[in-house]
């Protein structure tokens, strides 16, 4: 999988998590950019990533996380 169509089904997961069909995600995003994206959908999000794309963080990975540039190449590293 691409790492631009990696990038597309993560917004796909936000956008229905968070529920704002209007979100742009881009690798420099943070929690701090979308005002939604608190400590409890934070851990909505991870379990719908491990849903979407099959696949399973270690706490280790979901902290080294800064920005969904880093979750993307988390998850590419994966599939």
């Amino acid at each position: 999988m691409e790492r631009n169509d990696i990038l597309a089904r993560v917004q796909e997961v936000f956008r229905e998590e968070l529920e704002l069909d209007d979100l742009v995600l881009n690798d420099e995003t943070t929690a701090d950019d979308v005002e939604e994206w608190d400590s409890l959908s934070h851990v909505q999000l991870v379990v719908a990533l491990e849903k979407a794309f099959g696949i399973k963080f270690t706490s280790r990975e979901i902290l080294s996380w800064d920005n969904v540039g880093d979750l993307v190449d988390c998850i590419s590293k994966k599939l």
